[in-house]
């Protein structure tokens, strides 16, 4: 299966989410849904932010945050 996210994208994300403090969920729950909006996906509100919980909790391991992301992604 092919990644739909380059490691250089989500080195991005996760540092602007590290720089953000991943103090509010609400808040990394919304960054991550622009990324994937920005990339021509949807994405679910309330998966984005069980998701950004998850991501929180794994230490915002990249491994966690593409897997994470590849499941939200829903293509438009």
């Amino acid at each position: 299966m092919r990644e739909r996210f380059s490691v250089t994208e989500l080195t991005a994300l996760r540092n602007d989410l590290l720089q953000g403090g991943l103090v509010d969920s609400r808040e990394a729950a919304e960054l991550l849904q622009v990324f994937l909006m920005g990339r021509g996906y949807g994405v679910s509100p309330q998966a984005a932010l069980d998701a950004a919980s998850r991501v929180e909790m794994a230490g915002c391991s990249l491994p966690v945050l593409q897997n994470e992301l590849e499941g939200l992604a829903l293509v438009m």
